[in-house]
């Protein structure tokens, strides 16, 4: 039977590389995502839901609907993320703290919440959590968004330990810095910050890795599916970065 695969944000980004990716290998795919138009966009086979991953309501809703629909989950990706504010603590105010929490953290949780009753009575599943390089060194200006990565890296432990001897386990991506729009807005929100040019806080982040380059959405999305195949099969509580290897986590020149 083919897996069945949950993304949250994957109308777009990484959450959509990671979509294509599983169903390319035959998986059904269902995706979540607070973009209606990117959702649109999304193939007919692909089941669809617009929502807020730190809605609870929202989220234990479309939980019940799959559930009617397919059964069960195999595969949960909770991928749901915001970049957050980029400013020195002291600039961060409480609503954008608490916004970024919501969406990176609590979305996560929310996820691992409704999908874990499903795949402990199948007596399997995988989670496979998104959280960042962030979540590993801490990022200057970026207090929020670290935080709740940090967070997301003790959720999934938490879980890998709940739920193993149900046959389930838990395993977070640490993806670095990605090509894309979102790491696009940071790159220039701290240009503007530190008087600099985009194309140099873009070399800041690039010269931190021993690769020197960003990475690309295909490649979180690959590790993904590795992480849900028998390959892995124990393969839990492990936190594993895509990031080109980080050598100084401090992206300032």
């Amino acid at each position: 039977m083919s897996q069945r695969v949950l993304i949250t944000a994957g109308a777009s980004g990484v959450g959509r590389a990671m979509a294509e990716a599983f169903a390319a290998r035959g998986a059904r795919v269902w995706v979540a995502d607070v973009d209606g138009a990117a959702l649109d966009t999304c193939p007919d086979g692909w089941g669809r839901s617009l929502v807020d991953v730190a809605d609870e309501a929202a989220m234990a809703a479309m939980f019940d609907e799959i559930r009617r629909g397919w059964g069960g989950l195999d595969v949960l990706c909770a991928n749901a993320g915001i970049a957050g504010p980029t400013a020195p603590v002291e600039g961060v105010t409480l609503d954008d703290w608490r916004a970024c929490i919501a969406v990176n953290l609590d979305g996560a949780f929310l996820a691992a919440k409704y999908a874990a009753p499903m795949m402990k009575s199948q007596g399997a599943g995988a989670m496979i959590l998104t959280s960042s390089t962030a979540g590993q060194y801490g990022y200057p200006n970026r207090s929020p968004y670290a935080a709740a990565k940090w967070g997301v890296i003790g959720l999934t432990k938490t879980l890998a330990m709940e739920l193993g001897a149900y046959g389930v386990r838990a395993n977070a991506i640490c993806p670095g810095a990605v090509e894309g729009l979102r790491m696009e807005g940071v790159l220039q929100r701290e240009a503007a910050a530190k008087g600099m040019t985009r194309d140099q806080v873009y070399a800041g982040y690039a010269a931190g890795t021993s690769m020197g380059r960003f990475i690309e959405a295909r490649d979180v999305a690959e590790m993904a599916v590795f992480l849900a195949s028998d390959a892995a099969r124990l393969v839990s509580g492990q936190v594993i970065a895509v990031d080109g290897h980080t050598v100084n986590p401090d992206p300032r020149p």
